[in-house]
């Protein structure tokens, strides 16, 4: 087996006659710059010696397990419509019955646990601000408890793909952060583009020709689907067109996310010099919601152990300079809802552009 494969945990892939190396290089390698041809899959197939119908259905097993949330696009924070992070503080013994509530809505993506007065934490979108706003208050009405939207204010690195060939989550020297701070800006999407969003959000179909379905969806010719996605990636619109993995299925149980209250002076040059940290997963400047939450700079550590990322998380800190700072380490502990961004609702079977009224 391949040296790297050795770091793929047992439970990630299953048995199967190709298992192993082959199962390790269609989740690592197509993370980013997935084939933007009529098969992909046969161009996956042709790179790694196999048979298209073999690389379908190890992503359909890979999907089975969990390992693989869906093949698409991760959009660049703010260039499709509008979302925030959100934080509640519930009683422990309402949590999972807030939680299955608020998982409930498509517009939540992410929805976790995590060891804080604050103990959930849920990631919603919307096609504008207005619309979001109303979610937020939606949850506030039915579940009685208050939400503290956390909005990005800047972006200093979000990817969100994961180096399975190191012994812990690692960002390739390429992928450490974006070179200067990125404030999020809206793109304005026409009728059909906004169509085609909507039919993305559910991933690639494990088909043959996927973006031909994809196109059946957005009302659009596969050459026209595979051209937009191309010209989205290549304007930084869509931050990465690929295989997007689930870091607890693939051995990552140890989530922690850090956030400081640094001075806004210098909290962008501070969150640069996270970002250029390789254990970083995610670090981004957010609101704060004063007086219940002070902090301002968020960043991800993921790890297969809490020692181990707790150790890093210190170690990131005296590197970028911010462990005299105000902080706090919150790991997830349970996961409700880890999906892709929702933008749309479906009504009546169809696709309806969320937009806020009034």
């Amino acid at each position: 087996m391949n040296d790297r494969a050795r770091h793929l945990p047992v439970n990630a892939v299953p048995e199967n006659r190709t298992s192993g190396a082959f199962e390790f290089e269609l989740l690592n390698r197509f993370q980013r710059d997935f084939p933007l041809a009529e098969r992909p899959y046969a161009a996956i197939a042709a790179c790694l010696g196999a048979e298209e119908r073999d690389v379908i259905a190890a992503y359909a097993r890979l999907a089975e397990s969990g390992a693989v949330s869906r093949i698409g696009a991760v959009f660049r924070p703010g260039a499709v419509g509008a979302s925030a992070l959100a934080a509640m503080r519930v009683p422990p013994e309402d949590l999972e019955a807030v939680a299955a509530r608020i998982s409930a809505h498509a517009e939540v993506s992410h929805n976790y646990e995590r060891n804080h007065d604050f103990n959930l934490w849920f990631v919603a979108g919307a096609a504008d601000s207005r619309a979001l706003d109303l979610l937020f208050a939606s949850i506030r009405a039915f579940t009685g408890y208050e939400v503290l939207p956390l909005p990005l204010i800047e972006e200093y690195h979000v990817d969100l793909g994961f180096d399975l060939a190191a012994s812990a989550a690692y960002r390739p020297p390429r992928h450490r952060g974006a070179a200067r701070p990125t404030r999020p800006v809206a793109v304005d999407l026409g009728e059909r583009e906004r169509h085609l969003v909507a039919a993305m959000q559910e991933g690639l179909a494990l088909a043959s020709r996927p973006y031909e379905r994809l196109a059946t969806r957005a009302g659009m010719t596969e050459r026209e689907v595979i051209d937009a996605i191309a010209r989205w990636t290549e304007q930084g619109i869509i931050r990465r067109w690929g295989v997007v993995v689930r870091h607890r299925e693939l051995g990552y149980r140890a989530n922690a996310m850090a956030v400081w209250n640094v001075p806004d002076t210098t909290v962008a040059e501070v969150g640069m010099r996270l970002a250029r940290e390789p254990r970083v997963t995610l670090a981004y400047r957010r609101a704060r919601h004063r007086p219940q939450w002070d902090y301002n700079l968020y960043c991800m550590i993921h790890g297969r152990e809490r020692d181990e990322v707790e150790r890093v998380a210190s170690a990131v800190a005296r590197s970028a300079g911010v462990d005299d700072y105000p902080h706090a380490l919150l790991f997830s502990r349970r996961r409700f809802k880890q999906s892709g961004a929702r933008m749309y609702a479906r009504l009546g079977g169809t696709e309806t552009w969320m937009r806020s009224t009034g």
